[in-house]
């Protein structure tokens, strides 16, 4: 039985105060949910050391919003695996569509991450998702199966095993609009059908989560989907009380 995950990308948000109030909050709203599910933070890279000190005694993973491909140098402003690892993380965002979009990230750089996170020993989260005009024009799945076999012809299945597939569809993060139960299930079985021609039991044992406005009003109703596995939840995982919904509403 694949177990879920709800991670939450906190993007550029946060201060000192205002993470410790919520991680205050989510280790007391939190305790025992660890069980269902594997809770994940993705804070801003400059308070990763302020999350490992205040999770230090709690289940409570920790994650990075993005990693170099690089392993050190000349890269003025990037992250390396080595240096993520030395802040206790475990998880990796690679491929956002905010990267993509915004720095011109490429399937192929992304598929480069993904394999320099994974041979370091990290587990990342591959976001895939296409735009509102690919959905409008039909391409929604050829863009969404394309991003994943870009590391999938990288990394080869199995390097599957150890890494999570979060779909959430480019018009849905951060507009309000979200991908209906239907909608977002029908993606998740197109990749983990393209996943099951190369590998039966890895597509079977692969996590695949949804992102894309998750909320506590919609997020049982989401999660309920078979073969959706938990959530990338981005603006209410900055609330206590909403995140904390959320992450109970794994069955």
């Amino acid at each position: 039985m694949r177990r879920s995950i709800v991670a939450g990308n906190w993007k550029m948000n946060g201060s000192t105060e205002s993470i410790n109030e919520l991680l205050s909050a989510l280790k007391v709203g939190l305790t025992g949910q660890q069980s269902a599910a594997q809770i994940i933070v993705c804070p801003p890279a400059p308070y990763l050391p302020l999350v490992r000190e205040v999770l230090a005694s709690s289940d409570i993973g920790i994650g990075a919003q993005d990693v170099s491909e690089q392993p050190s140098g000349a890269f003025t402003g990037q992250v390396s695996v080595a240096m993520l690892k030395d802040f206790d993380v475990r998880y990796v965002l690679v491929g956002h569509s905010e990267r993509r979009r915004l720095n011109g990230e490429t399937d192929q750089l992304v598929a480069k991450k993904f394999s320099a996170a994974l041979s370091q020993g990290l587990f990342p989260i591959l976001c895939v998702g296409e735009t509102l005009e690919q959905r409008e024009a039909g391409h929604a799945e050829q863009v969404v199966t394309d991003q994943l076999g870009a590391v999938l012809e990288e990394c080869g299945v199995n390097a599957l095993e150890r890494a999570v597939v979060a779909y959430e569809p480019v018009w849905a993060i951060g507009t309000g609009r979200t991908a209906t139960p239907e909608q977002a299930q029908q993606m998740h079985k197109v990749l983990r059908e393209s996943v099951s021609r190369r590998s039966e039991k890895i597509a079977g044992q692969l996590r695949i989560i949804y992102g894309g406005s998750v909320n506590a009003a919609n997020s049982q109703e989401l999660f309920a989907q078979p073969d959706i596995d938990g959530g990338l939840v981005g603006g209410a995982s900055l609330k206590a009380d909403e995140f904390i919904t959320i992450c109970k509403s794994v069955s």
